[in-house]
Parts: C-alpha cells; sequence; structure tokens
C-alpha cells in the first residue's frame, strides 16, 4: 500500500491522498479551486479512498460549484471605482492624490480613502493598501491571542502574517509559531477568530483527526458555521456597482 502523499482521479477529478494515524476518513473540498483532498488513516486501501470519492460525488461537485461562482478579483486597476473588503465589510475605494505621506482611511463603513502621492501606479497603490491591512491585522490578532491561549492552555512562541495561496493559516508545532494569511484582513471578525483557534488547537493536536474536531466543537461550537462563512465571501476585490 502507498502511504507518500499522492494522487488518484475519480471521475475526472483529482484527489489528493494523505494517510495519517487516525481512526476516520476525512474529505475536503478547499478554496479557491475546489482542490479535493481526503487525509485517511494508514490501513485504508486507495479502492476504499475511491468508493467513498464517489459516493460523496455529488455533494463534492455542490462544493466546487460554490467556488466558481464566488466573486473573483476583476483586473487590479487600484482606481476610484472599486470595492475593496476590511472585516467582512465592503467598501468603495477612492484615490486621492496628495502631497505627504501615504495613508488609508475608512468613511461612513462604505469609503476606503487611499491617499497616495501624484504619480503612483497600480502596484505601489495596492503595496500600500496592503501594508494597511497588515497593520489591522497586528493590531485585531493579540486580543485573539490573549483570549485563546489561557482559554485552551498552550502558549504561543510567536506568530507572523503572509501571503498564502491555499491556506488561511498554519502552525509550526516544532517551534511554537502560527502563521495567519494576510487575506484574512478582508474577513469577519468571526472568520480570523476561528483561524486562530484553528491554528493555536494544532499545539493541542497535531493532525486533523476526531481528537482535533471535538477540541473544536468544545471550545468553539460554532467553527463550522465560520469556515463555512469564511468560504463563501469573495475571494478578493470587485467592481463597485
Amino acid at each position: 500500500m502507498n502511504t507518500e502523499p499522492h494522487q488518484i482521479t475519480v471521475s475526472r477529478i483529482r484527489v489528493d491522498i494523505v494517510r495519517k494515524d487516525i481512526k476516520n476518513l476525512h474529505l475536503g473540498v478547499y478554496p479557491p479551486n475546489g482542490r479535493v483532498r481526503v487525509a485517511a488513516p494508514l490501513t485504508v486501501s486507495d479502492e476504499a479512498i475511491r468508493l467513498a470519492v464517489v459516493d460523496k460525488l455529488g455533494w463534492i461537485k455542490r462544493q466546487q460549484a460554490r467556488f466558481i461562482i464566488q466573486a473573483r478579483q476583476s483586473p487590479r486597476e487600484m482606481v476610484s471605482g472599486e470595492s475593496h473588503y476590511f472585516l467582512g465589510r465592503r467598501y468603495r475605494l477612492c484615490v486621492v492624490e496628495q502631497r505627504g505621506k501615504h495613508e488609508v482611511i475608512l468613511r461612513n463603513h462604505t469609503i476606503l480613502e487611499l491617499h497616495v502621492k501624484a504619480g503612483t501606479d497600480a502596484g505601489q497603490r495596492e503595496k500600500i493598501l496592503q501594508q494597511w491591512y497588515r497593520e489591522q491585522l497586528k493590531q485585531l490578532i493579540p486580543a485573539l491571542l490573549d483570549k485563546w491561549q489561557p482559554l485552551l492552555g498552550v502558549v504561543l512562541a510567536n506568530w507572523g502574517i503572509k501571503k498564502m495561496k491555499t491556506k488561511w493559516g498554519a502552525c509550526n508545532i516544532q517551534t511554537g509559531r502560527i502563521w495567519l494569511n494576510l487575506e484574512l484582513a478582508k474577513k469577519p471578525v468571526q472568520c480570523v477568530e476561528y483561524i486562530v483557534v484553528h491554528e493555536l488547537m494544532h499545539l493541542l493536536e497535531r493532525h486533523h483527526n476526531d481528537r482535533f474536531i471535538t477540541l473544536m466543537d468544545q471550545h468553539l461550537p460554532n467553527w463550522r458555521l465560520y469556515k463555512d462563512e469564511l468560504n463563501q465571501m469573495p475571494l478578493k476585490s470587485e467592481r463597485w456597482s
């Protein structure tokens, strides 16, 4: 039996297989493109996994369809009229050219003013906005960590924020460090909190096994709702209409 991570194809759907020391098979469909992944016990054969996937084909295709119809990012022009998200709320971008420092100002829960020097291009404007997002997360996260570390009985060595293409967060068990996706600044606070709890929980349980799920249910009973909400939010930005 192949115990190394590998892939099989079921009804033209590519399935990533990872075998772990767990009791039950876990099947997931992940954003942004509907990647299918199965975490299976060490003793479960590829054929058994194939049959399990076949049994869930309808559900898998519905999940993939959800990701397809989610709002995707239109080409980034970083001009007035685009919409951008902050903590789950949609804002209309208003670019203000001025002398002085670059800054971002929120107006009336509807307008995101991007103050830039004249002549800044789209790439520079996006970097300014991304830095602002980073600063906002750096202000939000410490309170969540202060809340949840004592509740879970864990102590985090360090944490950081970075861009990640396929994960909302990551935990390095050996170093006691977690990473959070910069894109979380665009998501509702309860979704950010869910990811923080999820990553901290890995300090108690490395794998996404039954114990991990039990711990999540115990400490954050509505985590599945937050997970679904996170994955249903628009992935990037769009044109304001």
